[in-house]
């Protein structure tokens, strides 16, 4: 079957209520563009002179641009995308928050499941999210491949590298990590061990030599992330992403900010720099990656609890620094 009719007929099965409320690639539309853009070239080449054969190489794949193309097609697949983005972040947040929620809010989850199975529920979105951000995530790369070669161009290409610097590629997202720590956390008994998988996705956490998630989507596409922080090279804990998607401890991130910890992530200055790709102004729009936290806390107990000793410790010696100066300066001396 192609991708075309499969897509189809994701967006028309069982999840078609839940994709009611998302936005998706509108695939079969972009593909007419294109379609339409091929059959203009080849009438306007019946009327050109025929290349001779002597042409290079080279020149024969420099790249195509068509003005008409680029205005409808690049621009409203951008629109897609960070609509797309927007979308999966706001509802896998909602569901990490409604798993991790305390209070009030934790005791009338605790009452609705007396009536009903709110976990398979929280289970049953979480499967509808990866299957959603992983089809749109393959729609896109078909439509980009299909343009460069209607085009004989790299601007499908080059349109992966702007999706990736506006921070919408898809399937590097942060929630996608948070998704992944959500269905291990879900998975696993009272000892930490990961008792079963959910249907479609499958998660794992590898040991503490290599820290590293591994998750198999639908469509056999596999993933691997990188727990480790690069500033203190240990396994990330108490972890924030930074709008730039790379992940750092809490205690790392406030010192390569020049903020104490107490502080947090978002009091650091809008011109701070990310350690890694040096880009400013992505620490107001840290993620605090919960979910990840709760997965090494159940996984590496020994571990967490020695990082946790050793926060509270660096927080309290901080704290007391920065009130010794405040007081200092409020009396004078």
């Amino acid at each position: 079957m192609k991708f075309g009719e499969t897509f189809t007929e994701y967006l028309h099965g069982e999840e078609e209520w839940f994709l009611e409320k998302c936005r998706h690639v509108e695939y079969k539309k972009l593909k007419k563009v294109l379609k339409k853009c091929k059959t203009c070239n080849s009438t306007r080449s019946n009327d050109e002179h025929i290349v001779s054969s002597a042409t290079s190489l080279s020149d024969s794949c420099q790249c195509q641009s068509c003005s008409w193309c680029d205005e409808m097609f690049f621009a409203e697949l951008m629109k897609e995308v960070s609509d797309i983005a927007g979308c999966f972040r706001s509802r896998v947040r909602h569901l990490l928050h409604l798993h991790v929620a305390t209070g009030m809010q934790r005791y009338m989850m605790s009452l609705r499941r007396c009536f009903t199975d709110e976990k398979q529920a929280l289970l049953q979105e979480g499967q509808f999210l990866i299957q959603y951000i992983t089809m749109n995530a393959i729609a896109i790369r078909k439509i980009l491949k299909k343009y460069d070669k209607v085009h004989s161009s790299v601007n499908g290409k080059k349109f992966k590298l702007k999706m990736r610097a506006e921070r919408i590629e898809l399937l590097h997202s942060p929630w996608l990590i948070e998704l992944g720590a959500f269905y291990i956390n879900t998975g696993l008994d009272k000892v930490g061990n990961f008792k079963n998988s959910f249907g479609r996705v499958s998660c794992d956490y590898l040991n503490d030599d290599q820290p590293m998630m591994h998750l198999m989507l639908p469509n056999s596409i596999e993933l691997e992330f990188d727990l480790t922080c690069a500033i203190c090279l240990e396994t990330v804990f108490n972890p924030y992403a930074l709008k730039c998607g790379h992940i750092f401890c809490k205690a790392c991130a406030c010192s390569a900010a020049s903020v104490m910890i107490f502080q947090g992530i978002k009091a650091a200055p809008k011109n701070s720099k990310c350690p890694i790709c040096r880009e400013v102004g992505v620490y107001a729009e840290a993620v605090h990656m919960i979910e990840l936290h709760l997965l090494l806390k159940i996984r590496s107990k020994e571990y967490w609890k020695e990082r946790m000793i050793g926060e509270r410790s660096e927080m309290v010696k901080q704290s007391k620094m920065f009130w010794n100066e405040q007081t200092k300066h409020m009396i004078g001396y």
